[in-house]
């Protein structure tokens, strides 16, 4: 069970990411995702080719939550969603999907410290999408 650390308590605590309204996910009548975490997979898949957002650049867009909780949408259902351009901060990479991830910025030419050879975590001064907007559909669910 993650617990929320300092500046994750805005509104959504990471375990209950999959309690409330069913929007998305895998059928059934538990384990779906609430309106927060359609919210944060939403902003993901606008994220456009070579740009990366941190988990706390989501968070602070959609205005709630906080990285971890962000971080635990991303575990339980970012699968389906462009997963990798979300990073950790300082630019690591998804922690278990480095090779993974690394393999999708180099298709996308997401910039890279030390290179596209060499790199292993992204250069945020390069590659954060510094003009990131809330979907349509998420305008109205932003907190306050």
């Amino acid at each position: 069970m993650v617990t929320p650390g300092p500046g994750d308590s805005k509104d959504v605590d990471p375990k209950d990411v999959v309690t409330g309204t069913p929007r998305r996910g895998p059928d059934g009548p538990s384990g779906l995702p609430t309106e927060f975490a359609d919210d944060v997979l939403e902003v993901v898949d606008t994220i456009p080719e070579g740009m990366v957002l941190t988990y706390g650049d989501i968070a602070e867009l959609l205005g709630r939550g906080g990285p971890r909780a962000v971080g635990t949408v991303m575990a339980r259902y970012g699968s389906d969603v462009p997963w990798w351009r979300v990073v950790r901060a300082g630019g690591y990479f998804p922690q278990g999907h480095e090779e993974q991830a690394l393999a999708h910025y180099r298709e996308e030419g997401t910039a890279l410290v030390r290179g596209q050879i060499d790199g292993r975590r992204v250069d945020l001064a390069s590659a954060r999408w510094s003009e990131p907007r809330l979907p349509t559909a998420v305008e109205g669910h932003r907190g306050g």
